[in-house]
């Protein structure tokens, strides 16, 4: 709880909205494609992992989950910490793929570029759910 001598910032600025609105957008999309095209997110599941069906599916919901948690501002720091986990949770995928480039049918460039890109949104999930700032009132004279 603050006290009378702090107060916390206004409503998200332009740029944070824009950054909630990527990343709602990036996993929206994405929990919706786990459920819609579950065989072909099947195929990057490393073999080491099991039960690839159910790893898609419960990942999917916890994209989904994550993507309208940040959309309430109150649930909007636990959901961008639990996209942030889950980002890194799925990056055994991204190397498999750049293990196993021949699997998949996309440019080995493009398996490359996922790796700053995920480090790229990583940081925006970061930002845009950060808990808004609290800063000293101003001294009355």
């Amino acid at each position: 709880m603050l006290n009378d001598r702090f107060v916390r910032s206004g409503p998200p600025s332009r740029a944070k909205l824009i950054g909630i609105a990527f990343v709602f957008l990036w996993f929206f999309i994405g929990g919706i494609a786990h459920f819609v095209a579950t065989e072909i997110e099947m195929r990057i599941v490393p073999p080491y992992i099991p039960w690839p069906r159910e790893a898609v599916l419960v990942s999917g919901v916890f994209e989904l989950l994550g993507a309208f948690g940040l959309l309430w501002r109150l649930t909007r720091r636990a959901a961008g910490i639990g996209l942030f986990v889950l980002t890194l949770a799925v990056t055994p995928a991204h190397i498999y793929m750049l293990q196993r480039p021949e699997l998949f049918p996309v440019p080995l460039w493009a398996l490359w570029l996922r790796l700053p890109i995920q480090i790229a949104l990583l940081a925006l999930i970061a930002w845009s759910s950060a808990s808004p700032t609290v800063r000293p009132l101003k001294p009355s004279r």
